[in-house]
């Protein structure tokens, strides 16, 4: 990757202290698919829901969800690396505004981070803060919402800890899922703890 691609398309950077600095930047399909489809493939990505899916199959899904009004997809960066995927849509416009009462401000997000080659301390704990931080950085979000399913222990862990208030179960067609909030306010006490 040439020095000009680095930067190309940045939405958001955030540095932190004895880490490095983890970037954000628009999903390239044709540079990121063959990555991101490799880690939705593996076994540990088994609440992504793609696992049995060719790559054309995943191709045409994100095709499909980027000419979608009001969502996004991501790449975070690290060391020049693509360590994680994440999707945001705002609430109101998704169907997960069938399940609550969404609010103009309610954004939603699918995260899914890089199987690691070696252990590094608070990764996954440094890429989920990065995430909120940027989240929380756009003046139209005031409220996060997640709908993990139920038997994703490890991200329900992750949720509580960074601020998210579970609420109730929900049935959607592929999953039973948690449906999760995290207020600006709650995230703001427990980003630091």
């Amino acid at each position: 990757m040439n020095e000009n691609n680095k930067t190309t398309n940045i939405v958001f950077s955030r540095p932190i202290k004895d880490f490095g600095t983890i970037h954000l930047r628009h999903f390239r399909m044709e540079e990121d698919m063959s990555t991101v489809y490799d880690w939705i493939t593996k076994p540990y990505a088994l609440y992504w829901g793609m696992m049995d899916k060719s790559i054309e199959e995943v191709k045409y899904e994100y095709t499909e969800l980027l000419s979608r009004r009001d969502y996004e997809v991501f790449v975070g960066m690290y060391e020049d690396k693509p360590i994680f995927l994440m999707e945001k849509y705002k609430a109101q416009t998704d169907r997960i505004s069938e399940y609550f009462e969404a609010r103009d401000t309610d954004y939603g997000m699918h995260v899914l981070v890089a199987p690691l080659k070696k252990r590094i301390q608070g990764f996954t704990w440094h890429v989920f803060i990065t995430i909120l931080e940027y989240f929380f950085a756009l003046e139209d979000v005031n409220r996060i919402v997640v709908e993990p399913d139920v038997r994703n222990k490890k991200i329900h862990e992750l949720n509580k800890k960074a601020g998210f208030v579970y609420q109730k179960e929900i049935e959607l067609p592929e999953k039973k899922a948690m449906l999760a909030f995290c207020e600006r306010k709650d995230y703001e006490i427990r980003k630091n703890l």
